[in-house]
């Protein structure tokens, strides 16, 4: 995901870099920022040596309003002289974050506490659901909610509504927060990196409805749940975050699904955060996460 300079900046930026890696690049950016008058809060990189690209990233801070025309020149001066892609983002402005949901109401229900509290530097501009169960918690919030009821016959016309409302919302992330229809691989090609899943890692062993249930009878001793980038390959997106506890036979599924709640919960709002802070390099079929 590529980000332009902002127009306008404060005192803070959180500056990415990817691409060939070779000798010097972390003296040419830290030699470029000093030059800026700028200060690093915390820089994390990383080498891979698969690949032979290097990523990094940067939080800095200016005791002064930051000057855009400067950083912009300086950006395309490392852009140039190194060969890599170098982004600029503002992390005191709010991500806009739209909410997919359908009837189970953990997720959704921990985001929009977070969301309310400030734990995540996000807006939430609308909730879609094709369910109406939501809509007066959501709207309690003061969020718009979109009842966008799909079936196989209306999935076109629904997908449509839902492009329209990320056009018109200006979204930038959408966050599936146990949405239950599958999206089709047109929608999933179009928004590369910025549809985020939620779900528990039992899969593909458990399928269904009850997973859970499927779970106790097979006397599981571990649990947990996977946050993942939504591609068109069904649950089998690059992974971001995951956790698990350990589970014995004294749980009932009602218990074991009741910890798959919290573990989902857990695990998606920490995705969502590296991710809105750009600490998450999406490269191919993995990720590299700076938490």
């Amino acid at each position: 995901m590529s980000t332009a300079t902002p127009g306008g900046l404060g005192r803070e930026i959180v500056l990415t870099l990817s691409g060939p890696d070779r000798r010097g690049i972390v003296h040419a950016v830290t030699g470029a920022m000093v030059g800026l008058d700028l200060n690093i809060l915390d820089s994390q990189q990383f080498g891979d040596p698969s690949t032979g690209e290097f990523h990094l990233r940067m939080h800095l801070q200016a005791d002064a309003p930051i000057d855009v025309d400067r950083l912009a020149a300086e950006r395309q001066r490392l852009v140039a002289e190194l060969g890599v892609d170098v982004d600029v983002h503002d992390p005191q402005e709010p991500h806009r974050l739209l909410i997919m949901v359908s009837r189970q109401g953990h997720v959704l229900n921990d985001l929009l506490f977070r969301v309310r509290t400030g734990q995540l530097n996000v807006v939430v501009p609308a909730v879609v659901s094709n369910h109406e169960d939501f809509r007066a918690e959501v709207e309690w919030h003061g969020i718009p909610f979109h009842h966008v009821p799909v079936t196989r016959e209306t999935k076109p016309q629904a997908e449509a509504r839902l492009r329209e409302i990320i056009e018109t919302e200006r979204v930038e992330t959408v966050a599936l927060a146990r949405y239950m229809q599958v999206l089709s691989e047109d929608l999933c090609a179009d928004f590369p990196g910025r549809i985020i899943n939620i779900h528990h890692s039992l899969l593909p062993s458990f399928k269904g409805a009850r997973p859970y249930s499927q779970a106790h009878e097979r006397g599981v001793k571990v649990i947990g749940a996977t946050a993942h980038y939504v591609t068109s390959d069904l649950d089998e997106g690059p992974i971001i975050e995951q956790d698990f506890r350990r589970v014995d036979h004294r749980m009932s599924p009602a218990q074991l699904a009741a910890t798959g709640a919290e573990l989902e919960a857990m695990a998606f709002a920490r995705a969502l955060r590296w991710h809105v802070e750009r600490r998450v390099v999406l490269r191919g079929r993995r990720t590299i996460v700076f938490d």
